[in-house]
């Protein structure tokens, strides 16, 4: 069999015996980026959001590589902005302060001083961090919050529990973006990194966002390509938890159907992408961040596994 070289020729047996373990190592990445320009020219200067969580914020290894796949997008020609939260950091510096640790659907309750851990540990730890690990492959990370230039503007969320209000303290919905800062950075070829934290207009309190919810409103609001949250588990799960297949695509509508039957923790996340593809943003994926390099697997390979959600479509287009 011959071995096609990097601009489509083929090699002859004769050259293919002559072959070095080192030059085949590095024909085979020559092919792995010849294979990756469809999507390189798709998409060349749009905004894709990624939201960070999960196992990929707490192994080293996977971090590591994920800043270095932040920095190749930006380098392909994207323009990716970094979303990230920090739940096991926050939960444990609570613990070793003698806080408690409570979720009311789905969220993280947060008193005033539970508060203030939430927004010393995501900008002052988690997001410095990140960006070092980002800078360290190139120049380009730059740290901010919601509350910087107002991007997110929040009042305070109460969601309800069997039927009834549910004080969960310092908890916000996202009422405005202002994406003005975020896209000077962009302009300027930089990576901004947001913490998920914003100040009311109201009470001028600053407020616990969920990162999938802020993610989402970043991406609406910057009219995203595309928006990409990295998980704990393969994607959305039919039939959970009795079930354990991957839905691997689903319609806006189809998500709306599933949103009152899913678990506390993805509703977060599903509600997020539900808005973002409503919202504008052309698709939403929930992709498992246990994998090292999953972002350039969804974004430049048909290898990307995980849950796509689409905007429904046309009339015309759902015709038979």
């Amino acid at each position: 069999m011959s071995v096609a070289s990097a601009t489509g020729r083929s090699l002859s047996p004769a050259h293919e015996i002559r072959l070095t373990r080192h030059q085949r190592s590095a024909l085979d990445k020559a092919r792995s980026v010849c294979d990756a320009l469809p999507w390189l020219t798709r998409h060349q200067n749009r905004t894709v959001v990624i939201k960070l969580g999960g196992h990929a914020m707490v192994d080293e290894q996977l971090t590591a590589a994920f800043a270095r796949d932040v920095v190749f997008l930006r380098y392909a020609g994207l323009r990716p902005v970094v979303v990230h939260g920090g739940g096991p950091q926050i939960g444990a510096e609570l613990e070793r302060r003698g806080l408690a640790s409570e979720f009311r659907a789905g969220l993280r309750v947060t008193s005033p001083p539970a508060m203030d851990v939430v927004r010393m540990v995501l900008a002052g730890r988690v997001q410095r961090e990140l960006v070092g690990l980002i800078n360290a492959n190139g120049p380009l990370a730059v740290g901010m919050t919601g509350e910087d230039a107002d991007t997110l503007t929040a009042v305070r969320h109460v969601p309800w529990v069997d039927g009834e209000p549910v004080d969960i303290g310092r908890v916000g919905d996202i009422t405005r973006v202002d994406t003005g800062a975020v896209e000077a950075l962009l302009a300027d070829g930089r990576i901004p990194v947001v913490s998920s934290v914003a100040r009311s207009a109201e009470d001028g309190h600053v407020y616990n966002v969920n990162a999938d919810t802020a993610a989402a409103a970043l991406a609406t609001a910057l009219k995203a390509e595309a928006l990409v949250m990295l998980t704990d588990v393969e994607g959305l799960y039919a039939g959970w938890p009795a079930g354990g297949e991957v839905i691997t695509r689903l319609t806006a509508r189809e998500l709306e159907k599933l949103l009152p039957e899913l678990a506390d923790g993805m509703v977060p996340k599903m509600t997020g992408c539900l808005r973002a593809v409503r919202g504008g943003v052309g698709a939403a994926r929930v992709i498992d961040g246990r994998v090292p390099h999953a972002v350039l697997l969804e974004m430049f390979t048909d290898e990307g596994a995980g849950t796509v959600i689409v905007p429904d479509p046309e009339p015309d287009e759902a015709r038979p």
